[in-house]
């Protein structure tokens, strides 16, 4: 990472800390000209409009990541290219028009080719549907749908490498009791080009057969299928073993020059009990290839579990503000005993995950991992978090190892706010 970009990235993180609305509770000012009203808490910068007409609500978030890596095989390069980086520092608008409109941006300085993440129009004009416009998440994986800020270890599990995350498209999403169904079709990412990436159509079905304050069981499924263009960039799948900071993946595919489409199914299934949350994903892609050449088939998957040891377990939401994030679970709330700036200790969040991947068929040898994390949270004050990963990396065969394995032992801490 660019040092300018770092030392942005850490003089807003400064700021962050400093920000009196992150310890001392919520500032409002006086009403404007036309009766709106100014507040800055724990949500950010919130100009609200009589009536709730309009409501414009500006917030971000900064997430530092420090740490060190070890291989445990000799003549190996170094795993990390530097031991401190901005993993997000992000600046987000949102504006609710009535009861029916929602535009969404969000920008990330730390990106340097995908600075835009979402930038969308929701419509809700239909009880209990959303219809969508916009660069968002395609509606595949529940680890991939829960938000940056909330997930559960400082990254996502070895089988996102499937997921296809944001790209540009048309969404809609509708809620039936405790029953989900959002369909899709999207383009390439906004950022390198909507045409640039052949065309998706994307759908994701969830239950939830048990859905109350203290339990809840949840069910789904997903599939996705993208049609790729000849002669267009060649499609590449990757793992960066759960860690940001590595200078490059464990496993690889390298590139896959003759690749015609690419298919995904995703199923998923979690239980919160209180402050226990179990989940877990299977995840199976397929590659069809041009002139008849044989079709490749990879999985991965993982499973995990966290607790909460002194506060309530993570809420679950089935219908978001816009986009394709239905049936998610939220991040982890500070009662405000807790709160280290009312004299409290915070809240603490105890997690342990095993994740795999295998990237190998036919003449493709891009590897399997497997992957051992156990984590330990700690959130002192409302939009503040301090996370703490040990992962244990098997990868054999390993792409950058020259076939050979790789045994890696990773610790990663990270500093997040997020308003």
């Amino acid at each position: 990472m660019p040092v300018r970009r770092l030392r942005t990235g850490l003089a807003l993180t400064l700021a962050a800390a400093l920000w009196p609305p992150l310890s001392v509770g919520a500032a409002e000012g006086p009403r404007g000209p036309y009766g709106e009203r100014l507040t800055i808490d724990e949500r950010g910068i919130t100009l609200t409009f009589p009536d709730e007409a309009a409501k414009l609500r500006i917030g971000g978030r900064l997430q530092l990541d420090f740490g060190a890596a070890g291989l445990r095989q000799v003549g190996l390069p170094e795993p990390f290219s530097n031991n401190i980086a901005v993993r997000r520092s992000w600046i987000e608008s949102y504006l609710t028009i009535g009861k029916t409109l929602e535009l969404a941006f969000q920008y990330d300085f730390a990106e340097p080719t995908r600075p835009i993440s979402d930038a969308a129009i929701g419509w809700k004009g239909i009880p209990d549907t959303i219809l969508t416009v916009g660069n968002m998440k395609e509606p595949f994986s529940l680890d991939q749908l829960i938000s940056d800020n909330n997930t559960v270890f400082t990254e996502r599990s070895l089988a996102d490498a499937f997921a296809p995350a944001r790209n540009f498209g048309f969404a809609i999403g509708r809620r039936m009791g405790d029953w989900t169904a959002v369909v899709g079709v999207f383009g390439g990412n906004a950022n390198t080009g909507i045409r640039s990436e052949g065309v998706s159509a994307a759908a994701r079905l969830t239950a939830a057969p048990i859905n109350t304050d203290a339990q809840v069981l949840h069910l789904g499924i997903s599939g996705n299928y993208r049609s790729l263009p000849q002669n267009e960039a060649p499609l590449q799948l990757s793992a960066r073993s759960e860690a940001f900071l590595f200078a490059r993946p464990f496993v690889n595919t390298g590139d896959i020059r003759d690749a015609a489409s690419i298919g995904r199914i995703g199923l998923e299934a979690a239980y919160r009990h209180g402050p226990v949350l179990i989940q877990a994903e299977y995840i199976r892609t397929e590659i069809e290839r041009f002139d008849g050449a044989r079709a490749l088939s990879f999985q991965g998957g993982y499973i995990e579990a966290s607790v909460v040891l002194n506060g309530q377990g993570r809420r679950y939401a089935l219908t978001p503000d816009y986009g394709t994030t239905y049936a998610i679970f939220s991040g982890v709330r500070v009662g405000d005993a807790e709160r280290v700036s009312n004299g409290g200790f915070g809240v603490f969040e105890l997690a342990a995950r095993f994740s795999a991947i295998d990237l190998d068929d036919g003449p493709v040898r891009g590897g399997i991992e497997q992957d051992v994390s156990v984590g330990l949270n700690w959130y002192p004050d409302r939009n503040v978090r301090l996370m703490a990963d040990y992962i244990r990396s098997h990868a054999a065969p390993s792409a950058i190892a020259g076939g050979r394995t790789i045994d890696a032992d990773t610790f990663i801490g990270r500093l997040q706010f997020y308003w």
